[in-house]
């Protein structure tokens, strides 16, 4: 069985098929890495076919439910021990206007097993919510995410808000997401931006001086 047929299961919502092939895959020692990286292709593919209209929001909460119970299956893999030491922490949200969570949760999950405190404010996240977290949580690192190209204004404004709060030279700032690029960054204000979850974990690391 291949990364490609679990690429496909994923995107064709073959939910139990997909779930059974990461467990065989973990028991013929496939590493998790590989798996996750089949995992976001396959939400590449499922991200694209919503955007022409062939998925709609049932297939986007399947897909995430699929991704959810593959996170599951391989968490013993990639936390080998309870007791992780914490690097440091980060606010992540969707922005306003957006309620895509699949790759956000990518994010989290992956930031988590690496060592990192994560505080998950969910979609749908207006600035403001953003600004009270990074008072109270005290976050390195702010991660913005966002599917639709109109998260790209939330992102910014979410920016502004920071800077009007005089909390934004207190943190980094990364976005992603969709096609979020370098233009987006620098239309956002944001530090820097991530292509996937192994990107974002590597610029979180980055920042707060881990290796």
């Amino acid at each position: 069985m291949s990364e490609q047929e679990l690429i496909q299961a994923i995107a064709d919502m073959r939910e139990e098929e997909a779930v059974q092939m990461v467990r065989d895959m973990m028991a013929h020692d496939v590493k998790p890495a590989a798996i996750l990286d089949a995992v976001r292709k396959a939400m590449d593919i499922i991200g694209e076919r919503y955007e022409k209209g062939v998925y709609f929001l049932p297939e986007l909460i399947l897909a995430g439910e699929i991704m959810s119970q593959i996170v599951e299956i391989l968490k013993p893999k990639l936390v080998e021990s309870p007791e992780i030491k914490r690097y440091g922490r980060v606010v992540i949200g969707t922005v306003k206007g957006d309620i895509h969570d699949i790759g956000k949760n990518i994010v989290t999950f992956m930031l988590d097993a690496n060592g990192f405190e994560v505080l998950d404010l969910g979609v749908d996240v207006p600035p403001e919510k953003f600004v009270e977290a990074v008072r109270e949580f005290q976050p390195q690192v702010v991660g913005l995410s966002g599917f639709l190209t109109l998260a790209f204004d939330s992102m910014r404004e979410t920016i502004q808000a920071l800077e009007r709060a005089g909390l934004r030279d207190k943190v980094k700032v990364m976005i992603g997401g969709g096609s979020v690029d370098e233009h987006v960054r620098a239309y956002t204000g944001a530090d820097a931006f991530g292509k996937d979850a192994v990107a974002g974990v590597a610029l979180a690391k980055k920042w707060i001086g881990v290796q």
